[in-house]
């Protein structure tokens, strides 16, 4: 009887609907892209790297690591068109237990600090012109609540809202660029501090610089968590990845020239908001525009993280590697609502978390710091993955894209990513060691959940 019964219960189990065509593909990747970091992050940069010769370099040569990772990332989608993206890549490449990591250190701290990351900017920038009297935590913590409802809905609604969120980003960049051209530079100009020479003194600043650069370009693969409902995957994600990575580069550098056309490295430096600064210069109006303008955009950060974080969660539990409960999807929506539950759950910890430690800003560099080491970990071992897959595949039957100059830029990619980590975790203990235990922790974790599956 049970035999019989089966095959019609899984017929009538919903399924994540393939709604999510290749313009949505080049918007989403985009959109992970674009969020807090090219707001707040040139200060950070600024900050650290202290001369304009650097600063520029910072952001050159992490929009060329970007476009590496985003060809990595390209052709393992087009190797592995799965629902799960990078959980899938570690797991099928290398082990369940890798894959586990991957999804629970993403819980725990990548994903969900990336959407603290964007509630906090949200509330930097916008409580102090909104007319919001408010404490900045609140309207953190609203801003995750409110877009943890939205996609809910299902993912047709919310890949609209995440769409509508990022046109409205590219909107608010392309206005802070016009205005960084047209308005008259802040201040008297300092005196231009002399460039470090060439020696382990330079490269101590450009690596330090590298990590908050490296953050903002960051995100490329939260799209690949998409496959199982874009159509035509292997196609729509490959060439959204690598067209989106070019798009956000050619903005981010941008930004940079206005930057310090306007404020220059050491005003730069001392600003938290640095976009508002720039637009105040042209007005009261504009910097109203502007501080709207960036809070509502970095909603769109985190309705992207929201659409895409939750089906690693639910890969993993599809694969009976965490709570049966996170694979359930509501029948009319078809979207895993106890998994979007979960991680804005875990991301108002985060928060709320962050607020404590210290103020807003220190704790906003304080997550960036942990982010960055664990999605770099991973990313190291997603450039691993493209040789297994390579050496492994039979044939590239079906790749509609491949890493241009590999295996060079393919290790290239991976040496670069394992750099930032070691170096996150010399020179930031504080922030990447508590995230390194959280990666460490998934191996009992798993073991555990493993021996509770069997009992």
């Amino acid at each position: 009887m049970a035999q019989t019964k089966s095959p019609r219960v899984a017929e009538q189990r919903p399924h994540l609907a393939r709604e999510l065509n290749a313009f949505d593909a080049t918007l989403i990747v985009m959109g992970g892209i674009i969020g807090t970091g090219i707001f707040v992050n040139p200060s950070v940069v600024a900050a650290r790297a202290h001369t304009t010769p650097l600063i520029f370099a910072a952001w050159i040569v992490g929009g060329i690591v970007a476009l590496f990772g985003g060809f990595v990332f390209a052709e393992l989608a087009a190797r592995r068109p799965e629902v799960g993206g990078l959980y899938a890549y570690m797991r099928d490449a290398f082990h369940p237990l890798v894959a586990f990591s991957y999804g629970w250190t993403a819980l725990l701290v990548s994903q969900s600090g990336g959407m603290a990351l964007a509630a906090i900017t949200f509330a930097l920038y916008f409580n102090p012109l909104a007319l919001w009297h408010v404490p900045a935590i609140v309207s953190a913590v609203g801003v995750l609540v409110l877009f943890s409802v939205i996609n809910c809905f299902g993912v047709k609604e919310g890949g609209i809202t995440q769409n509508l969120f990022m046109l409205l980003k590219v909107a608010v960049i392309l206005a802070l660029i016009v205005a960084g051209f047209v308005v008259t530079p802040a201040g008297m100009p300092v005196a231009a501090v002399p460039s470090p020479a060439i020696g382990l003194g330079m490269f101590a600043l450009l690596g330090s610089a590298m990590i908050p650069v490296l953050y903002a370009y960051d995100g490329w693969q939260t799209a690949s968590f998409m496959s199982g409902e874009l159509k035509n995957p292997r196609r729509t994600l490959s060439y959204g990845l690598v067209i989106g990575v070019l798009a956000v580069i050619v903005l981010y550098v941008a930004v940079t020239i206005v930057c310090i056309r306007v404020l220059g490295p050491d005003k730069l430096a001392l600003s938290s908001a640095p976009a508002t600064e720039i637009m105040h210069l042209a007005g009261p109006a504009w910097e109203w525009i502007i501080a709207m303008g960036v809070g509502l955009s970095t909603l769109g950060f985190l309705s992207n993280q929201i659409l895409t974080s939750p089906r690693i969660y639910y890969a993993m539990a599809e694969d009976g590697d965490f709570f049966a409960s996170l694979a359930w999807l509501h029948p009319k929506t078809e979207a895993p609502i106890v998994a979007i539950a979960l991680q804005g759950v875990v991301a108002i910890a985060i928060t709320l978390a962050g607020a404590a430690f210290a103020a807003l800003r220190q704790g906003y560099q304080s997550i960036l710091d942990g982010v960055v080491a664990i999605d770099f970990t991973f990313f190291a071992l997603a450039a691993l993955a493209v040789f297994v897959f390579r050496n492994r595949d039979r044939s590239d039957e079906g790749v509609t894209i491949e890493v241009p100059g590999h295996p060079y830029t393919t290790a290239i990619f991976g040496v670069v990513c394992a750099g930032v980590v070691a170096y996150s975790m010399v020179a930031y203990p504080r922030d990447t060691l508590p995230c390194i235990a959280a990666l460490v922790s998934a191996v009992p974790a798993y073991w555990l959940w493993r021996c509770f599956k069997k009992r």
